[in-house]
């Protein structure tokens, strides 16, 4: 569960790899048929649009509008998917949007848009938007957005059919949908924790209040009226035309406060609470929240009424917009600070600075590419949504790949093995004769690995996040006589399977932890990413599947005796599975309400 590759694990290994070689040679000519199998397979969900960008696109400044290019976007993902839908579709929510660069005239914007992956009713869209420059042929990535989409046939939503991923890229993104899905949910939660314990006036007193501006000079209010070329084809107000408005009164929003032609970094979910329709009047209101040194958060919300009842007013949409300032040489300006107005304006500026701390955990846990995340990422409240999604996302990656090689075989439970750039994987199997919901009961508690593996001497259960998250403190044995003991804080998070035939997932990464610093009492340990999938097999029957990675760069960090990965780790397999044979009718006390 937790690795250390070093010296053990290549000797271990060592005759695993004299092995296989002539097995590689097979493998890869399977794979080069698989290949031409798939050379013109194309996912049936996809849809791609290619726009030049003309002048009356653009805007101050002759590159493409935000606003343009997001209708662009949500037609694109819409087309997409109602063509996994069958039936009309609408938009529910578009995920944070970062854009890395701008169009200017003349270059054309490529979109890409298919379904990743559908629930019950509902679907996630994911979509990539490149710029191509006619000229010189180069392209460039502008951004990546994930839009979850609803089906609805005569005003009642649809059960839409599941998606079946074939390409490697594809299972990845499937299998993580839901975790994405789950992070969405968490939302919320995450804000309200984030503000319990944070003050407006501590905030304020650090900052230049010569340099502060009113709120409330920000403020923009515009109405809209929906006209029929407004209309998508199911006479509700086209969604893209909705967010360009939207970008178009924070713009103003913004220029208000640096005054300045501010550029848009990000966006944070649009959520569609409800339809307009033609002959509403759209009531588009947006503020600068907050400002910070380089960039600033502008909040835009809409509100929808007939004019027959304009008391009545619907919400309907709203978002949160990150500008910045750019310079000749295209470096962000200090901007100047917000003064909020007391009341609801200091609720806005409160969950501006909680957004932004959010921003910045997501980005540097989800964003990034795996090898560029450290071992031991800090643990706190603001993170651990996305610590615990990161958790899960990566042992699912991890499984979803498709060049695993199958290495050697030992009573029937069989290790494959996985280099893959600076990553080293492995994986072992097996099939045992229990339920899959006990199994996944048993392994879960780590605080049971001692009974059945020699390699955790003992576990302490240092915080309890929540029922799927827990955070474990694991001693393991010293690795030889001179050496000493290890130590890990890991976080241990379980999902359950979403639909029929995927697995139930514990995943496992390190986490630091003021409270349980490194002693010079024992070594510390650290792991990238390992754990348990269990597929139910059949009645009374699962398949396990134990998962490790480590990198070249921390050999010295991933435990061997941990992950029981030595020359001794079949016996170690079987023993886990007496353990589960010998539990399977046990259900831990702890973990039957779960």
């Amino acid at each position: 569960m937790i690795q250390n590759v070093g010296n053990h694990l290549r000797r271990g290994l060592a005759s695993v790899f004299s092995s296989r070689t002539s097995r590689k040679s097979a493998s890869r000519a399977a794979d080069e048929d698989a290949m031409a199998e798939d050379e013109g397979y194309r996912n049936p969900t996809e849809v791609q649009m290619s726009q030049l960008v003309l002048p009356c696109h653009t805007n101050q400044r002759g590159e493409l509008s935000v606003g343009q290019l997001l209708k662009w976007i949500d037609t694109t993902a819409c087309l997409s998917a109602e063509r996994h839908a069958g039936c009309p579709c609408v938009t529910a929510s578009m995920d944070d949007i970062y854009f890395e660069h701008t169009i200017s005239v003349g270059q054309v914007v490529n979109i890409k848009a298919k379904v990743n992956r559908a629930f019950n009713s509902s679907m996630e869209v994911g979509i990539q938007v490149a710029s191509e420059d006619m000229c010189s042929g180069k392209q460039w990535s502008v951004c990546k957005a994930l839009a979850t989409f609803v089906a609805y046939r005569d005003f009642s939503k649809v059960k839409l059919k599941q998606i079946t991923p074939r390409t490697e890229e594809e299972k990845m993104e499937h299998s993580i949908a839901a975790e994405r899905r789950r992070m969405r949910l968490l939302y919320a939660d995450t804000i309200k924790d984030l503000l319990a314990n944070w003050t407006v006036q501590e905030d304020l007193d650090s900052r230049d209040c010569s340099r502060m501006v009113p709120a409330e000079k920000t403020r923009v209010e515009s109405v809209e009226l929906v006209l029929p070329p407004h209309a998508n084809h199911q006479s509700n107000t086209f969604g893209g035309q909705i967010m360009a408005w939207m970008e178009n009164v924070a713009t103003i929003a913004a220029s208000r406060l640096c005054g300045a032609h501010p550029t848009l970094k990000a966006i944070e979910m649009f959520h569609f609470r409800g339809p307009s329709q033609v002959g509403d009047r759209l009531v588009l209101k947006a503020i600068v929240n907050n400002a910070f040194k380089h960039s600033m958060e502008v909040g835009v919300s809409v509100e929808a009424y007939h004019q027959e009842a304009e008391t009545q007013r619907r919400h309907i949409n709203s978002a949160f917009m990150t500008f910045v300032v750019l310079d000749a040489d295209d470096q962000p300006q200090v901007l100047p600070w917000i003064r909020p107005q007391p009341g609801e304006g200091e609720r806005r500026y409160r969950e501006a600075s909680a957004r932004k701390k959010i921003r910045l955990d997501r980005k540097y846990i989800v964003s990034c590419r795996q090898a560029e995340v450290p071992l031991s990422v800090p643990w706190d409240p603001s993170n651990q949504v996305y610590l615990s999604y990161n958790n899960v996302s990566s042992l699912k990656m991890l499984v979803a790949k498709d060049n695993w090689v199958l290495s050697s075989e030992t009573n029937q439970v069989r290790m494959y093995t996985l280099e893959e750039d600076k990553f080293l994987s492995f994986y072992m199997e097996m099939v045992v004769h229990v339920d899959a919901a006990q199994a996944f009961l048993l392994l879960s508690d780590l605080r049971r690995r001692p009974e059945w593996d020699k390699h955790y001497r003992s576990v302490e259960l240092v915080q309890q996040v929540d029922e799927d998250d827990a955070i474990y403190h694991v001693i393991s044995p010293a690795l030889s006589n001179d050496a000493k003991p290890q130590d890990f804080v890991i976080l241990a998070s379980r999902r359950k399977p979403c639909d029929s035939g995927e697995p139930y997932v514990i995943a496992v990464r390190s986490v630091t932890l003021p409270t349980h610093r490194e002693t010079p009492e024992y070594q510390r340990g650290e792991t990238l990413c390992s754990g348990f999938c269990l597929w139910r097999e059949g009645d009374q029957l699962t398949k396990v599947s134990y998962y490790s990675q480590a990198t070249p760069g921390f050999l010295n960090y991933v435990t061997t005796n941990v992950a029981g990965l030595s020359s001794g780790f079949y016996t170690t397999f079987e023993a886990c599975k007496h353990f589960l044979l010998n539990n399977r009718n046990d259900l831990a006390p702890s973990l039957q309400t779960l």
